[in-house]
């Protein structure tokens, strides 16, 4: 057998013992029935090719980037425009300048150069790609959308409404509860912060959780944008070491040459919010045995320093009322017993109640200075699958909120954390989606300029 041969039959059995291990694959009754998979061009004998509703990623200022699953070969895009039947439509595909991208899996599509604070109208659509080589290349048909959606960019013009939802890993029900409480507040954008995943092996895996969810809402994220702060167990798992290929980093321009791995963190304003994101990455030490060495979360931590440095003095976030910051793990515990998350070399001590970093005392070290010298009022963190409160003191002037779990009973319950500004203060709503009660209300005043 030729090297070649050998190294694509050895990936494509890899791949279908990777699918056995791991059920999580893409489930075509999740297609939303709106989905024109009719195209004109003898299309009768071709399998649906736009599998999923699209879902708004990376809320910014000035762009916004949209993703949709596809079953075949596809070169897709994104027709956009300021008018409600895009009758001023621009299409743009994905891919970069030199060459359009081709999967037969995701699409992504980055908006750029849009207007602050303005809501833009879009539908998605693909072309079925033939390739057979270098010079063998050309489109089947063509199919789209003909649903028409809309999005409104960040700006300090529109309201100061988010939600932060957390520790979904996959469970259904609980993600069903939450989307449709997200949709009933109707939040200008919503902070996923971490754990969407498990271990994910497969792309197809990765699908199902972002593009495919086994939810009845399955167009959740097609007009509420969503910002991702991963957690530890986003990075877990063959697949999800590359979880850019199903949510997108930004776009290189929305960032310094310095800060190009940091594709993930954000600094985005919001009405009278500044929300910022942060990645604690790994719950465990890069020294750990059990990773073989095969993470670097550490240097990763501190490439953040300089780049939440300058975020917090960007015009728009500095002159923000209020600033909220988000990470996956806590940045504090009061508990003594709770691993700190630097007891090196692998993590385990008998001082502490679990051999993993509970919280993360090394991102608390290099972050906290930063966010109290910029006056942060809160830190929502997760986790911890228990959602609890503690108040800021002289010592740690910012708020710290864990949110739930992906459980539904009395203990690890699923929460929405709502923000919203009312009568000039930062109203922080926890909503309980096990009892479907308020669970608490926290208030916080404009932060010093």
């Amino acid at each position: 057998m030729k090297r070649r041969d050998f190294i694509r039959h050895s990936a494509m059995m890899a791949g279908v013992a990777s699918l056995a291990n791991h059920p999580l694959t893409t489930d075509a009754s999740v297609v939303p029935s709106s989905i024109d998979n009719n195209p004109t061009s003898h299309s009768d004998q071709l399998s649906p090719l736009i599998t999923s509703a699209p879902m708004l990623q990376n809320y910014a200022e000035t762009s916004m980037g949209v993703a949709f699953a596809v079953s075949d070969l596809a070169n897709g895009y994104v027709i956009f425009g300021r008018q409600p039947d895009l009758s001023d439509g621009q299409r743009v595909k994905c891919g970069g300048y030199r060459t359009t991208d081709i999967s037969d899996r995701v699409i992504q599509v980055r908006l750029t150069h849009l207007q602050p604070g303005t809501t833009y109208y879009y539908k998605i659509g693909a072309d079925r790609i033939h390739y057979g080589g270098g010079y063998d290349m050309k489109i089947i048909d063509t199919v789209e959308d003909p649903n028409i959606y809309h999005f409104t960019t960040a700006g300090p013009q529109v309201p100061s409404h988010f939600c932060v939802i957390n520790d979904t890993h996959a469970r259904w029900s609980s993600f069903d509860l939450v989307v449709n409480k997200v949709a009933a507040l109707a939040p200008q954008c919503v902070i996923w912060n971490g754990d969407a995943c498990n271990v994910e092996e497969t792309i197809e895996a990765q699908m199902q959780i972002f593009l495919q969810p086994k939810i009845k809402r399955t167009d959740y994220a097609a007009e509420v944008p969503y910002l991702f702060c991963p957690g530890n167990h986003d990075s877990r798992g063959m697949a999800n070491r590359h979880l850019e290929r199903v949510w997108m980093y930004r776009q290189p321009e929305e960032r310094l040459s310095r800060d190009w791995d940091l594709g993930r963190n954000f600094a985005v304003r919001m009405g009278e919010v500044a929300l910022i994101g942060l990645d604690t990455a790994e719950d465990k030490l890069d020294t750990n045995p059990l990773f073989a060495g095969l993470f670097s979360s550490g240097p990763y931590r501190e490439a953040q320093v300089a780049w939440l440095e300058d975020a917090l003095q960007r015009p728009e976030i500095a002159s923000a009322p209020y600033l909220v910051a988000c990470c996956h793990i806590p940045l504090f515990d009061k508990n003594p017993r709770s691993n700190p998350g630097d007891v090196a070399p692998a993590d385990k001590d008998a001082r502490y109640e679990t051999d993993f970093a509970a919280w993360q005392r090394t991102c608390a070290q290099l972050w906290s200075p930063l966010l109290e010298k910029a006056g942060c009022q809160l830190v929502i963190t997760a986790h911890q699958h228990r959602y609890h409160c503690d108040a800021a003191t002289p010592e740690r002037p910012w708020a710290h909120v864990v949110g739930g779990g992906p459980d539904l009973n009395s203990l690890s319950y699923p929460t929405v954390i709502e923000g919203n500004v009312q009568d000039g203060q930062l109203l922080i709503k926890v909503h309980n989606l096990f009892t479907g009660q308020l669970q608490d209300i926290l208030t916080f005043s404009p932060r010093r300029s």
